[in-house]
């Protein structure tokens, strides 16, 4: 295979979004945008593995990202076609070779924090005992500011709709990826997948997520190699001793020029205090 190769896949995304009736506060007639959501029920080698309920922006990358996620692929190569057809809400992976114990990895799942429940199947949990997240990358606090800034300014789907969850990939302050879906953990698994398809690297990036930061969300950033984790929300004890045990720099409640560092201290570069005037 070459560094270029690309499954063969459709290219079926949906309108995030439609406008409804609705009446305002004061009785008027106040037409709304709101969020789309469908299922898409997907298929690996005909046998039916999971039903994600989804904006349909990047169905193809999520469902690439979904099997990357959930460690049932090992690397794009092992994928031949997706194709996704929404008369039948159904998504049709093509593999290589198979997925060796199926069955088995279908059989242990555990229900996640997820939006919408999420699941994890197979051993995931032990398997983050494998993962090494690079030393020697390191991010400085005015990179920090400035790629919170550029997030805030972003053009969402949250904006004119709500009830979305925003994932971004950015190298430095460049947002590389920024994908909302009504799950944050369908946002991370399109964000992985197009990572895949681009043969993007994770180890000089970072993640960024409105959503909380539970044990699925930092088991997924470090299987994608990316040190660092940013959120604007909080996070649980489960994500905080999975990121300390791989050595994860997280950042929680990341508003404005606020931010609480967690974890991977030694990776945060902190900008030198400026004296007042007249002190020594």
């Amino acid at each position: 295979m070459t560094a270029s190769y690309r499954p063969q896949i459709t290219n079926a995304s949906r309108p995030a979004t439609f406008t409804v009736p609705a009446v305002d506060e004061h009785g008027e007639a106040a037409p709304h945008s709101i969020a789309a959501e469908n299922p898409l029920t997907l298929y690996v080698d005909k046998r039916e593995v999971v039903t994600l309920m989804t904006l349909g922006c990047a169905p193809e990358a999520l469902a690439i990202g979904y099997l990357r996620n959930q460690r049932l692929v090992k690397s794009i190569e092992d994928i031949v076609a997706v194709q996704v057809d929404w008369e039948t809400e159904a998504c049709a992976v093509t593999t290589r070779s198979g997925i060796e114990d199926l069955d088995g990895k279908l059989e242990k799942r555990t229900v996640t924090t997820g939006c919408g429940q999420g699941t994890v199947f197979g051993d995931l949990m032990e398997e983050i005992d494998q993962v090494r997240l690079p030393a020697d990358a390191v991010l400085d606090e005015d990179t920090y500011f400035a790629l919170m800034d550029r997030i805030r300014v972003h053009d969402t789907i949250y904006k004119a709709a709500g009830a979305v969850h925003g994932c971004a990939l950015a190298k430095g302050p460049e947002i590389l990826y920024f994908v909302e879906d009504v799950g944050r953990h369908n946002a991370v698994d399109a964000i992985a997948g197009k990572m895949w398809l681009d043969h993007v690297e994770g180890r000089d990036k970072i993640f960024y997520t409105t959503g909380r930061l539970t044990s699925e969300m930092v088991i997924k950033c470090a299987q994608m190699e990316i040190p660092f984790l940013v959120s604007r929300s909080g996070l649980t004890q489960m994500g905080y001793e999975i990121a300390k045990k791989v050595g994860l720099t997280m950042i929680g409640r990341a508003a404005g020029k606020h931010y609480l560092l967690f974890t991977g201290h030694q990776r945060f570069l902190r900008r030198e205090p400026v004296a007042a005037a007249g002190t020594p």
